[in-house]
């Protein structure tokens, strides 16, 4: 390779790298201000959510920062509340996604052939149906709305695609040479899974959850908005911009605050995802 292929080779690296680094710290600071706000509202918030502090659908002003809404409470309030709700429901579906995906994953991994295969359909099967479908018959299933409930609705929901990732990475990892001489040397399987396959595939699988977790904020938004989310007195942005569409043109603030909230914390999530996976991607400063 010439000095000048090698040059350009390295200047298209430091450009990549740039970008990369634009993108994480865009959506870190993204999802940092609606995470603070979240853990704000655990010990203040400017009103109690249910009192009707101000008039009918004020604009936004010193005293009430994103107005109030039709029944009078601030609005401000509510998108505080709104986050934590979020933060909540995004971690928990994770959280059970994870717990549930990962165990089926690895033991599509280690099944036997025929196993693996079935696991493997049941995979693409439930991959098939969009994620709020499913959190949507959980819920029918339970007879109830509640915060509990949507979590763990999303959570089996977002499952299937996190057992499909964990059973590809898990393969990928099984077929390298240190596996092999770790079984050479006596070490057991379980081992093995703990030591070797979980640390190497923790960071791709990060990337998805973190994804998943994008996902599960916006199919909370759209239950709460369906009236299948967290109940009342609880602040939803789904809930508020289903409470707003019959006043959108009188007083859009309501459904635009919630809107642009919701946006940017599914696009933080994504942009912090795709600058997490441009640092652990081996090949980006390949050619």
């Amino acid at each position: 390779m010439s000095a000048e292929q090698t040059d350009n080779l390295t200047e298209t690296s430091g450009r990549r790298r740039s970008r990369g680094n634009a993108t994480y710290w865009l959506g870190l600071l993204l999802v940092g201000v609606i995470v603070l706000a979240g853990l704000i509202s655990f010990v203040w918030t400017p009103y109690a959510l249910s009192d009707m502090v101000g008039g009918r659908l004020e604009a936004p002003s010193l005293q009430h920062w994103a107005g109030t809404d039709r029944l009078g409470r601030d609005l401000f309030t509510q998108l505080m509340i709104g986050a934590r709700i979020a933060l909540i429901v995004g971690c928990g579906a994770v959280v059970i996604g994870a717990a549930i995906g990962v165990t089926t994953g690895l033991l599509a991994a280690f099944a036997t052939r025929f196993l693996d295969d079935a696991l493997a359909a049941v995979f693409d099967i439930l991959i098939a149906f969009p994620t709020l479908l499913i959190a949507m018959l959980v819920v029918a299933a339970r007879e109830e709305a509640s915060l509990g409930t949507a979590i763990l609705a999303l959570g089996i929901g977002l499952s299937p695609i996190v057992g499909r990732i964990t059973r590809i990475l898990t393969k990928q990892v099984l077929g390298q040479d240190y596996i092999t001489a770790a079984r050479v040397s006596g070490t057991s399987w379980g081992a093995i899974v703990f030591w070797h396959i979980l640390p190497n595939i923790a960071p791709f699988l990060g990337v998805n959850l973190a994804l998943q977790f994008g996902l599960a904020v916006m199919a909370e938004a759209s239950l709460s908005y369906l009236g299948l989310g967290a109940p009342p007195p609880n602040a939803s942005w789904g809930r508020m911009l289903q409470e707003a569409q019959g006043t959108v043109y009188t007083a859009p603030w309501g459904a635009i605050l919630p809107g642009l909230a919701l946006f940017a914390l599914v696009i933080g999530i994504n942009l912090l995802a795709d600058g997490l996976r441009d640092r652990f991607d081996p090949t980006k400063g390949a050619a």
